[in-house]
């Protein structure tokens, strides 16, 4: 029974009872205005910051992408000397066409010891050619290039006085008669040439080195079979210019560094020769990066390249025939004038790794398997091999 006074009647109990509301959920607390506004503020912004961050990002990939695009594209409006398109290059006869040189002679002209035939400049020694091999290798590729020399420039540098005259009274020196036989000017024509077939081949010139270098190291070591009398009863073998290593196909450690010398001369390399006399022995040095000091040769500012046969620039403890070793400090010999190898030369820790298994295997008889596997993936890529010679 209901009561009219808002309660209810309980017939068990026989009382009058107040209405009791059942107990329900708490009504929801009212979120804090602030805080929902900071948050969707946050969000906001949040999405604006990765918006912006994404747009920064996007400009700065435009800009680096056009910046390497000029700068591919003015690397590649020049020939391998460093000539523009469609401009003569320093070294007549040759222009620069589409990235190439080539002989110009009726546009470029000619050097006053040669002769203009149509756009060739000729020398009076360009007589019976024959055409040689030169082998190279490059990162493990095994690659060649054909090269066109002649019998008449070997006759004219062996008909050449094989002394120097003395100046003020003074004995000439060994720098004197290295100059001589990388700079004689009639050779030098016939050899530019195959500078040029190596700047066609790279527009880089760390790789023109590397070509050069391998080109050297790849001819066969050998001395000559001539012979020539210094006094009544004294001989001693002759020693060949640049050219006549190339004719030969063979040459001993100061001959093939004299051949190298000339194209990293004319290349544009500061280039030094490296005699150890103790051990008789002649190198090549080419300028390194200050900032590089661990690189360089017996602290001469220079890093080492071995001629005789394949090796890594800067590996300066080969064992030579007969267990020998260069031990002792070499007399630097300039050359020339130029540039200094990149700081960033992959043959730099090539050479240090390629040193320090060398050591371990000197120390141990043998080495691990993934040092093994390193070992013959530096092997297969400089083409190491064999012995080398004094």
């Amino acid at each position: 029974m209901i009561d009219e006074s808002g309660g209810y009647y309980d017939e068990k109990r026989g009382q009058l009872l107040p209405f009791v509301l059942k107990k329900g959920k708490p009504a929801k607390k009212e979120e804090n205005p602030f805080k929902l506004r900071g948050l969707e503020y946050m969000r906001k912004h949040f999405l604006v910051l990765i918006l912006a961050f994404l747009f920064l990002l996007a400009i700065g990939v435009y800009f680096f992408k056009s910046n390497s695009s000029a700068k591919q594209d003015d690397d590649a409006l020049i020939c391998g000397d460093g000539t523009s398109y469609g401009e003569c290059s320093l070294r007549k006869p040759y222009f620069c066409l589409n990235g190439t040189l080539v002989e110009k002679a009726s546009m470029c002209g000619c050097p006053e010891i040669l002769k203009k035939k149509g756009d060739s400049c000729l020398s009076k020694y360009q007589t019976g050619p024959i055409n040689i091999t030169l082998n190279y290798l490059l990162r493990g590729e095994e690659r060649e290039i054909n090269f066109t020399i002649y019998k008449g420039m070997v006759d004219y540098i062996s008909d050449l006085s094989k002394t120097l005259p003395y100046k003020n009274g003074e004995m000439p020196s060994r720098r004197d008669f290295k100059l001589r036989n990388i700079n004689e000017p009639e050779q030098r024509e016939l050899l530019l040439p195959l500078v040029t077939k190596i700047q066609n081949i790279a527009k880089d010139k760390e790789e023109q080195m590397r070509i050069a270098v391998s080109i050297v190291q790849h001819i066969e070591f050998g001395a000559s079979d001539k012979i020539i009398r210094v006094g009544p009863r004294q001989k001693v073998n002759y020693s060949r210019y640049p050219y006549e290593v190339l004719y030969d196909g063979r040459g001993v450690c100061g001959e093939k560094s004299e051949l190298l010398a000339f194209l990293l001369k004319e290349i544009g390399y500061e280039v030094v020769f490296f005699y150890n006399k103790p051990e008789n022995h002649e190198a090549l040095g080419i300028r390194c990066p200050i900032k590089y000091s661990q690189y360089v040769f017996n602290d001469t500012g220079y890093c080492f390249i071995e001629t005789t046969g394949p090796s890594i620039i800067n590996d300066n403890e080969i064992e030579y025939v007969g267990g020998i070793k260069l031990f002792s400090v070499p007399e630097v010999i300039p050359i020339s004038e130029g540039d200094s190898l990149g700081e960033n030369l992959y043959e730099y820790n090539d050479a240090e790794e390629w040193k320090k298994i060398r050591r371990i295997l000197d120390e141990r008889g043998k080495i691990s398997f993934f040092k093994y596997l390193r070992w013959k993936k530096l092997r297969d890529k400089y083409g190491i091999g064999g012995e080398y010679n004094i």
